[in-house]
């Protein structure tokens, strides 16, 4: 919990940076692990929400395999110590380099996203007498009731094989022997608050197994992505993500075949809100049209996705609770983007203040960036202090 004795403990650290909860990070893993473990299911850890080596080193206790979307992440997953059985490597557009690494460490699946795709696959497995595993990454044009940015399973978007191409897919498979179909892959979007989005994903996908086992295809796995929301309006009152309703509804809708297993990509939830954006106010300002601005030395290139999509985030001034005013709070960066919230109620805030950006585990540090040649923000770890 965020107090005057934090405040005190880390009044020397050079701000901003990262500060991660590992009690909470322990008690949110121990939970998923728990409630996905009632049913068997298999859970990758999705690694673009948050590489911090600290971080995977923890979550890789718990047993949880990773999700990758990039070259670097599968190098990132194996040097983190994470068995190469456990890995699933998607993305829309692997590059041949990309695709060969991780080939030759043997991951567990390819989620493949295209027909052309899984045409280099195969060439690129074949000129070095090898075999990959795959799963067809199915847009199953299921709208997850989020924001327009963060959805992935829409007919018009970019993502995945449309499931009106299916037939012509499994036609090509004929054709290319060093490709070899274990499953298939669905991923609908990020920060799904609606279960019943889930239910209807669990419709859809059941239509699509069912169809590839009267073609004869013998799946033996089927992967659903993540998508499972956190609260960043009260994280306080909400510091876990709901894993029982989450994977009940999987439980009790998705129909799996004998001997099938079922995985799941997560990230945001395991991650997201054990870490918090700690920084101190440079400057105040009012504007010609009478706003007033909190001037924080944080800025896009520590969090970007208020400047990206327009997301919130609870913000707290620890080190004052006089008074009640109406502020926008901002960055420094040279854009009129850099703003994190807008007409948001704090108390009297001055210069030296310490703000905290509640729920930035997820999707913070890791789409840092040094524009403006800005730093890249330190971590701090709460069991570190």
């Amino acid at each position: 919990m965020l107090n005057e004795t934090f405040v005190q403990k880390i009044k020397n650290i050079k701000t901003p940076f990262y500060y991660y909860d590992m009690e909470l990070l322990h008690t949110t893993l121990k939970k998923l692990t728990e409630e996905s473990g009632k049913y068997g299911f298999h859970v990758h850890y999705a690694l673009k929400a948050n590489f911090d080596p600290r971080l995977l080193q923890e979550i890789r206790q718990y047993d949880l395999g990773v999700d990758c979307v990039s070259g670097n992440e599968v190098r990132c997953a194996i040097e983190a110590g994470f068995p190469a059985e456990k890995i699933v490597f998607a993305g829309v557009g692997k590059s041949d380099d990309e695709i060969i690494y991780a080939l030759e460490q043997n991951i567990f699946s390819f989620n493949c996203e295209s027909r052309e795709e899984l045409e280099v696959i195969n060439s690129l497995a074949a000129q070095r007498n090898k075999t990959a595993r795959i799963a067809l990454r199915i847009n199953p044009d299921v709208d997850p009731h989020t924001h327009q940015h963060i959805s992935t399973g829409k007919a018009d978007n970019k993502f995945g094989i449309s499931y009106t191409e299916i037939d012509e897919v499994l036609a090509q498979l004929q054709t290319l022997n060093n490709i070899n179909i274990t499953g298939i892959h669905f991923h609908i979007g990020s920060q799904i608050s609606q279960m019943k989005v889930f239910e209807y994903l669990c419709k859809r996908v059941n239509t699509i197994a069912e169809w590839f086992e009267e073609k004869g295809l013998n799946l033996s796995h089927i992967n659903v992505g993540g998508g499972l929301s956190i609260n960043y309006e009260n994280p306080d009152a909400n510091p876990v993500s709901n894993f029982k309703e989450y994977f009940e509804i999987f439980a009790q809708n998705l129909h799996l075949r004998p001997g099938q297993t079922l995985h799941f990509e997560l990230g945001r939830s395991v991650v997201g809100q054990c870490g918090t954006l700690i920084s101190r106010v440079l400057y105040n300002k009012t504007t010609g049209s009478g706003k007033r601005f909190i001037i924080i030395d944080a800025s896009m290139t520590e969090l970007i996705r208020p400047a990206l999509y327009q997301a919130h985030h609870a913000i707290v001034n620890l080190s004052s609770d006089q008074g009640a005013i109406t502020y926008n709070v901002a960055g420094g960066v040279c854009e009129s983007t850099d703003v994190f919230a807008k007409d948001i109620v704090l108390p009297e805030t001055k210069r030296g203040d310490i703000i905290a950006i509640k729920s930035a585990g997820a999707y913070g540090s890791s789409m840092a960036s040094r524009y403006n040649l800005r730093n890249l923000p330190a971590s701090v770890y709460s069991d570190k202090l």
